[in-house]
């Protein structure tokens, strides 16, 4: 009787990836949604921020508790890999501890009922084997691990390191060999993306990678993720515009606006020049700009907030991410004058509501219009109502398009369409379907 596995993958796009690698080096085991029926348990934790740290452990603490008889509760990822010492004295729970390194060992760490914790942070390349999750047309590629900034509040750096970024033959060889299995859109991901290649010699390494994936057969839409401000340059901006595949998607978290809070936050740029970087990406034609702030980092005065919140609401974004400040040991904001927790919620509160009217009049400005939608399957709105994306738009953070009008086409989970948005009804942009694009790998 085959043996089964039950995974999940918490936090951001760069875990899941790291997710699937396991779930490629576990072929044989049959996933299952039930964890009181799976043999192995795996929680790829997330240990960002507070709020990511509890989810972690109230998660595996709720899958001890569903676990049957003989079965083992397996800890990876971020949260094991920072804390290990401290967790594997703590919760005696779990059966194995393992942490950013060993990705591609799991299956040998379950056969050997082993912990490791390997030196090395451990970065997917063509060769690793990998079963992508949650699409049949979309995949994330990961170009690099680790981070060069030094942002006050930003733990990860502490234990994912400096940058290491992966060649341009490898990322071009995974890309090929996904359109191959059928995937057609993709996002590029890393901490920061905009620093890629420069470990490697490369001057403008996002501006060569746009160019060698746009060479690749197959590829119809691409996009990148996590661009950083002061490595963030106006000629990438412009090739991405430029780019006939990819998608004129700019997402580039600032954190803040006031100078002297970013100066606080070692963010290494001020407000002229975000400006003018935010200024060149919404003068595309066509452009989705998304961002992330934090309220409450230490030294946000009641005036800088405040010109945060006027920013936010004049720029006018098409979204807006907003975390809580968290306070993080091994930060440089750890030891600083912190705010109070109820001036951080409120804070918090006030930016999530100018975040949810961005939203609101991007997604206005769209009725009418015509886009590329690629079906996703049925929507849990509605058994009568389709859910879809427009291409311009990233998977899983910037919503769904429901289509409530087929127009009597062949529909394929997967499929390319061409769509014109009729109507937005809540948060929901309607959609009715006008044909179909014929997906191809040449």
């Amino acid at each position: 009787m085959p043996k089964t596995l039950h995974l999940v993958s918490l936090g951001c796009t760069k875990n899941l990836v790291d997710s699937e690698v396991m779930l490629g080096k576990l072929a044989e085991y049959t996933l299952t949604d039930d964890p009181s029926n799976a043999d192995v348990i795996i929680v790829n934790t997330c240990g960002f921020i507070e709020a990511a740290k509890e989810e972690s452990i109230a998660t595996i603490l709720d899958l001890h508790q569903q676990r049957k008889e003989d079965s083992l509760l397996v800890m990876s990822g971020c949260l094991s890999e920072r804390y290990k010492e401290e967790l594997s004295e703590q919760m005696p729970e779990i059966d194995i501890f393992t942490g950013v390194g060993d990705y591609e060992r799991i299956d040998e760490l379950i056969r050997q009922k082993q912990s490791s914790f390997s030196p090395e942070v451990y970065l997917a390349t063509e060769k690793s084997p990998r079963l992508i999750t949650g699409s049949n047309y979309h995949a994330y590629i990961k170009i690099a691990e680790g981070c060069n900034q030094n942002c006050s509040f930003c733990a990860i750096p502490s234990f994912k390191g400096r940058l290491h970024s992966r060649t341009l033959d490898s990322i071009v060889a995974e890309v090929s060999a996904l359109t191959q299995k059928g995937f057609y859109d993709f996002s590029f991901i890393s901490q920061d993306s905009s620093s890629y290649g420069r470990d490697l010699g490369l001057r403008d390494g996002l501006i060569d990678l746009i160019r060698h994936v746009e060479m690749i057969p197959g590829v119809r839409s691409a996009r990148i993720l996590y661009l950083y401000p002061s490595t963030t340059s106006f000629e990438l901006i412009d090739a991405i515009a430029e780019s006939p595949l990819f998608q004129t998607y700019y997402d580039m978290p600032i954190q803040h606006i006031d100078d002297r809070v970013l100066k606080t936050m070692k963010r290494g740029f001020g407000e002229a020049k975000t400006r003018e970087l935010l200024e060149a990406m919404r003068a595309k034609e066509g452009s989705f700009v998304r961002t992330s702030v934090i309220a409450g980092h230490p030294g946000e005065s009641e005036e800088s907030f405040r010109k945060l919140c006027d920013f936010l609401e004049e720029f006018g974004f098409d979204r807006i991410n907003v975390f809580a400040y968290s306070n993080e040991e091994d930060t440089a904001a750890y030891d600083m004058e912190q705010l109070p927790e109820e001036v951080i919620a409120e804070r918090t509160a006030i930016l999530g509501e100018i975040a949810r009217r961005s939203r609101d009049a991007s997604l206005e400005k769209m009725v009418g219009r015509e886009c590329r939608l690629a079906i996703d399957g049925p929507s849990s709105e509605h058994e009568y109502l389709l859910s879809a994306r427009p291409l311009l738009w990233a998977p899983e953070i910037d919503g769904e398009v429901l289509v409530n009008d087929t127009n009597d086409l062949d529909i394929q989970i997967g499929g390319l369409y061409q769509a014109k948005i009729t109507e937005k009804a809540g948060e929901y942009l309607l959609a009715t379907l006008l044909r179909e694009e014929l997906v191809t790998n040449n």
